[in-house]
């Protein structure tokens, strides 16, 4: 949840598709190589292993952060620089404007709990942003649960060779990444020059939006209806890429857009989209096995990408033309 603060912090909104490309591509790339080296490890060694290896996994990165890492909130970077200053000088009325003596540890702590469901209760945009990605999360761990049944039961693979397959969503991440990357920033700065007269707004990031929104359902079309019919395992991959590459295009677009709407707020904005699309991942494969066991995968599919489109295709366009003024009404955007 604090990457979009570290973000947000550290680079420029010019300058912050690269950095949230990386981000979330590393987000996504996790759900797919996850279960392909799980696949080689339970085959060949034991299932416990696959435990052993994340816990190892997740020590190491927790010791390089422990290191590594320097805080980059500005509102703490200042009150040191202040406690600094009043040590050097003597002078106790030094404070930041974010300093005040009331604020104890307990009352940070419960801020800190409290204002990402404010945030999600109270923003239009961020509302419209969760629902969408939840939604998006939701299907995307809704086709991973797909995988094991379609590959080793109708197509007859094994379980180490089955989860290859998961290599197609990861190269529709990357594929995603590479376009999506080069254009975010040419996009942003094109419609500064053209329509900002130099000053950028968050809503330049939407465009690109579109485009996602429609790659996501078009790949839940093509992967649905060619798992149905058997064909060669290529053209269900080919789908799920197009689906990855979807997901990646809208994910990046509604967390740049949100970084800069809420730029001092960006790590509770954060939380709270991840709340929702958390639950959502969670409760979507819950329903999988009922709705392909009554529809099949492409009806199926059909419905779900159905429903992508009527929620993805008007958010970009809403979030265009309402967005400026629901940031001038919110308390917790930029610029107030």
């Amino acid at each position: 949840m604090v990457w979009a603060g570290i973000l947000g912090d550290v680079w420029r909104t010019e300058e912050r598709g690269l950095s949230v490309s990386i981000y979330t591509l590393g987000t996504l790339l996790g759900p797919t190589i996850g279960p392909l080296c799980g696949g080689f490890i339970t085959q060949y060694s034991s299932w416990r292993w696959t435990f052993y290896a994340i816990s190892i996994a997740n020590a190491c990165i927790q010791i390089v952060a422990t290191i590594f890492f320097r805080e980059t909130f500005a509102p703490v970077l200042l009150a040191r620089k202040a406690a600094k200053l009043r040590k050097e000088t003597g002078n106790t009325e030094l404070h930041t404007k974010w300093e005040r003596p009331d604020r104890t540890f307990k009352k940070l702590a419960l801020t800190a709990l409290v204002r990402p469901f404010l945030l999600l209760t109270t923003q239009p945009i961020l509302q419209v942003l969760a629902i969408y990605i939840a939604y998006v999360f939701g299907l995307m761990y809704l086709a991973l649960s797909t995988f094991p049944i379609l590959w080793t039961t109708q197509y007859g693979l094994s379980i180490s060779i089955a989860g290859l397959n998961y290599l197609a969503l990861a190269i529709g991440y990357i594929i995603g990444t590479q376009v999506c990357t080069r254009l975010l920033d040419v996009v942003y700065k094109r419609l500064k020059e053209t329509r900002g007269n130099g000053t950028g707004i968050p809503e330049y990031r939407l465009p690109l939006l579109l485009p996602g929104a429609l790659m996501v359902p078009i790949g839940l079309f093509w992967y649905g209806w060619s798992a149905q019919a058997h064909l060669h395992w290529i053209m269900p991959d080919i789908g799920i890429a197009i689906f990855g590459a979807g997901v990646k295009f809208s994910l990046q677009c509604t967390q740049l857009y949100a970084l800069d709407v809420y730029p001092t707020y960006a790590a509770s904005a954060s939380a709270a989209s991840m709340f929702v699309r958390s639950l959502a991942g969670f409760a979507f494969p819950l329903f999988a096995p009922y709705l392909y066991q009554s529809l099949q995968f492409g009806w199926g599919n059909t419905v779900l990408a159905l429903i992508a489109l009527v929620i993805g295709v008007p958010a970009p366009f809403f979030l265009w033309y309402f967005g400026p003024s629901l940031r001038k009404r919110s308390t917790y955007a930029a610029g107030h």
